[in-house]
């Protein structure tokens, strides 16, 4: 099995167009596997190349890596995404990016009543606390989210 780990770090990283620091991150974060062959160098079976396009089509997207190694983690035997899995994935991922720009573009409609507020503590804020709806759950930016959370 170890024997098809033939990639050295370097050359994933060149291909990839990585740095290597980025693949010890990736590794320690569980998205990628290695093995050490005799000589205690890492090496890296093929399918690393496409698990790294993955990993990077999806922070392209805004995707974290939590988010990915979640993703990653609903997959069999924590196998690369093939075609399947990758319509899968995307789907997922779609419908948590339409919700986020749901979330920014309400956000930015709002953004007008904010100018002059800076701290958005301001009692009647229309951006996330209009007619003081949220006085009794206290006061700060704090609240924004809470008051976004209508959009989502």
């Amino acid at each position: 099995m170890h024997d098809e780990a033939n990639l050295s770090v370097g050359n994933v990283a060149k291909r990839c167009g990585v740095a290597v620091s980025a693949l010890h991150f990736y590794e320690q974060k569980g998205l990628i596997r290695s093995w050490r062959n005799q000589g205690n160098q890492r090496r890296y079976k093929r399918d690393v190349l496409r698990r790294i396009a993955v990993i990077k089509a999806a922070q392209k997207v805004g995707l974290t890596l939590d988010e990915i190694v979640q993703a990653f983690a609903t997959l069999p035997e924590k196998r690369t995404p093939d075609k399947q899995d990758w319509a899968n994935l995307s789907n997922r991922w779609q419908k948590m990016l339409q919700q986020r720009i749901r979330y920014m573009q309400a956000l930015s409609e709002s953004l007008d009543g904010c100018i002059g507020c800076g701290c958005l503590s301001l009692k009647n804020c229309p951006l996330y606390n209009p007619d003081d709806a949220l006085a009794e759950q206290g006061s700060g930016a704090v609240l924004i989210d809470k008051a976004a959370e209508n959009y989502k």
